[in-house]
């Protein structure tokens, strides 16, 4: 799974750490995700997309490898 939170922490002008307080995760969580070696659990893919004010959709997406 592929994901654009890199792109949207920039739009929103906001730090790792900022984001993974928001959603109560560790910087190393989000850096893992942005990397592609973690993959959300659901509620945090909702509390994710909250923050950023998008559907899940339009922050994670499936890859053809998927």
């Amino acid at each position: 799974m592929k994901n654009n939170i890199r792109v949207e922490r920039a739009i929103k002008n906001i730090t790792q750490e900022e984001l993974a307080k928001l959603v109560d995760v560790s910087r190393q969580t989000i850096n893992a995700m942005e990397l592609g070696k973690y993959v959300p659990s659901t509620v945090l893919a909702l509390k994710i997309s909250r923050v950023f004010q998008k559907r899940v959709e339009d922050i994670f997406y499936l890859e053809d490898t998927d």
